[in-house]
């Protein structure tokens, strides 16, 4: 933004924003309708912001593009596996211009930051001197086309964030239990090593709440002390 110039015009209070702020915060030198979404943290209670389709109707009646900063970059339901994240293609399909989401984290990928939307403005923003200086490496295309191919094929469970991620009670107690397996032999006969019911955090930062709803079973090592 400084290297731009653009100033950041803030709108609503901290937890109560409607689209009429929006609106009324719009003046002649407004380029930009923005809305960040809280991948990784919340704010409960008495609380209210304006949907994305809302945005999108006013940035149609004022002529302003509307960009979403996504975050975590998920591309698939999961809230099946206790994950409640808006989905890339649901931003784009509800008419964002433009929408960034970062390669690694839920979309399980390379560390990149992805920006999509309407042609034009990713053309602009392609054009822009700092491109060159931040674009991505070949190493990080291929890994980024790799896992893309996987979401296209439907094959989701072969990018090993979203199967993690998806691994069920059971498959996890399969796994903790057959590492145990293979530790016992080799700790000392003062430690005792068994499984325990416990909870589980999903890593990369994407995530408000402490911790999962479902218990996971963890490997719990305990060694007698002196």
């Amino acid at each position: 933004m400084s290297e731009s110039g653009a100033i950041l015009c803030e709108v609503g209070t901290t937890n109560r924003t409607r689209i009429c702020d929006y609106e009324r915060a719009i003046k002649d030198q407004t380029r930009l309708l923005l809305s960040v979404h809280p991948s990784n943290f919340r704010i409960t209670g008495f609380t209210e912001r304006p949907s994305l389709a809302e945005l999108v109707a006013l940035g149609s009646r004022t002529h302003l593009p509307v960009y979403e900063d996504l975050g975590s970059g998920c591309v698939v339901d999961l809230s099946g596996s206790g994950i409640s994240e808006p989905v890339v293609g649901a931003s784009c399909k509800a008419g964002a211009s433009v929408v960034s989401f970062s390669g690694d984290k839920l979309l399980g990928g390379p560390q990149a930051g992805i920006i999509a939307g309407q042609k034009e403005i990713v053309e602009r923003i392609r054009r822009n001197p700092l491109f060159r200086a931040l674009r991505v490496d070949k190493l990080t295309i291929a890994a980024l086309e790799a896992t893309l191919k996987g979401y296209q094929r439907g094959s989701v469970d072969e990018i090993p964030t979203i199967r993690m991620i998806r691994l069920s009670l059971e498959n996890v107690g399969r796994r903790a239990a057959q590492l145990i397996e293979r530790i016992g032999s080799l700790v000392p006969e003062d430690v005792t090593v068994e499984l325990r019911k416990g909870f589980s955090v999903i890593g990369g930062d994407q995530r408000p709440i402490s911790s999962c709803r479902r218990s996971l079973l963890l490997l719990q090592v305990l060694a007698s002390r002196p």
